[in-house]
C-alpha cells in the first residue's frame, strides 16, 4: 500500500483497511488539528487507487471494513467517487461496510439520492466531526461553518440511511467557555439525534495555531478536573432518542461507554464520583494519553 504521510482512522476502523483514495483535507484550517498541515489536498487517481487495491486482494483476502481515508473522501466529486467504491464493493466479496470521513461540506455537496447510491453500493458509515455545539468556539477554531449548516449535513446523512458517527471535543472552548461549550454541544447533540456520539479531549499539537494561542496567552486549557465538569456537563444535556455515548479515545481522562438515555445516570454517577474523590490515580495518566 502506498500510503502517503502519516494515515489516521476512527477508532472503531481498527481491523479495517485503509485505503488512501484522497492525501490530506480539503479543509485544513481548523486551529486545534495538525493531522494534514503536511500534506497539500488531492484526490489520488484511479490508477492509483487500483494498484493498492490489488494488492490488498493479494496479501488481504478476507476483508469485511474498508475506510476510506483521508480526512475528507466525502468531497470526492461522485462521478469519481462512485467507481471507486464500485472497485472495493467488487473486490472484496466479504465486504460488510465501507467507511469514511467526511464534512458539512462535503456531505452538502451530495444530494441525498447521491448519498442513498453510495449506501447502496456498501457506504454504511460518515464520521463527522462536530467538535462542539457553541457557534462561537467553532468559529474561533476556524471550522468553517455552522451549527444550522451542520445540522442539515448530519440530518442529510441519515435521511440516506448511512449511519452517522460524530465527535466532540472537550476543552475546545477553553477555560473561558468551557460550560458554554458542553452545555451546547449536549443541546446540539440533540437536535441532530446522534446514534454514535465519541467525546475526544483536546491535545495541544505542537505547531498548530491553537498552540501558538496558548504561547500568547489567548487561550488556556481546561485542566483535567475541568474537562470532565465538561463532560457531565454534556451528558447531563444530550437528549437522544437512542444513541451511543463514548468517551475511551486515548485522550481521554475518564474512559466512559454508555447507551443514552437509559445509562445517562450511570455515567453522571461514574464522573461524579472521580470529581468528588480528585484522586489522580482515577484518571489516565498523561503520558498514556495520544491522539
Amino acid at each position: 500500500m502506498k500510503y502517503e504521510g502519516a494515515i489516521y482512522r476512527p477508532p472503531s476502523e481498527a481491523h479495517s483497511l485503509i485505503l488512501q483514495v484522497a492525501v490530506g483535507c480539503s479543509h485544513n484550517r481548523c486551529t486545534f488539528c495538525g493531522s494534514f498541515k503536511d500534506k497539500k489536498f488531492r484526490v489520488k487517481s484511479f490508477e492509483e487507487i487500483k494498484e493498492d487495491v490489488d494488492e490488498a486482494k493479494a496479501f488481504a483476502k478476507h476483508v469485511n471494513k474498508v475506510f476510506l481515508a483521508d480526512g475528507d473522501a466525502l468531497i470526492i466529486p461522485q462521478k469519481r467517487l462512485v467507481p471507486i467504491v464500485e472497485l472495493v464493493k467488487d473486490s472484496f466479496p466479504r465486504l460488510e461496510r465501507i467507511g469514511v470521513y467526511g464534512n458539512v461540506k462535503s456531505v452538502l455537496k451530495k444530494s441525498v439520492d447521491e448519498l442513498k447510491a453510495l449506501r447502496e453500493m456498501g457506504l454504511g458509515i460518515l464520521y463527522l466531526g462536530v467538535e462542539s455545539g457553541d457557534q462561537v468556539t467553532l468559529d474561533r477554531v476556524c471550522k468553517g461553518t455552522t451549527l444550522d449548516k451542520m445540522e442539515e449535513a448530519c440530518h442529510r446523512v441519515k435521511e440516506a440511511g448511512i449511519v452517522l458517527s460524530v465527535t466532540v471535543l472537550l476543552g475546545l472552548g477553553g477555560v473561558e467557555r468551557s460550560k458554554i461549550h458542553a452545555e451546547e454541544t449536549g443541546k446540539f447533540l440533540s437536535r441532530i439525534d446522534a446514534e454514535y456520539m465519541g467525546a475526544l479531549s483536546i491535545i495541544v499539537v505542537p505547531g498548530t495555531q491553537l498552540a501558538r494561542d496558548i504561547d500568547n496567552g489567548t487561550f488556556q486549557v481546561p485542566d483535567p478536573y475541568m474537562l470532565l465538569e465538561e463532560l457531565a456537563t454534556m451528558i447531563e444535556h444530550t437528549n437522544v432518542t437512542h444513541g451511543f455515548f463514548a468517551s475511551n479515545h486515548a485522550s481521554n481522562y475518564l474512559p466512559i461507554k454508555v447507551w443514552l438515555p437509559e445509562q445517562k445516570e450511570k455515567a453522571l454517577r461514574a464522573i461524579r464520583h472521580v470529581l468528588d474523590q480528585k484522586d489522580p490515580s482515577l484518571l489516565r495518566p498523561e503520558y498514556l494519553r495520544a491522539l
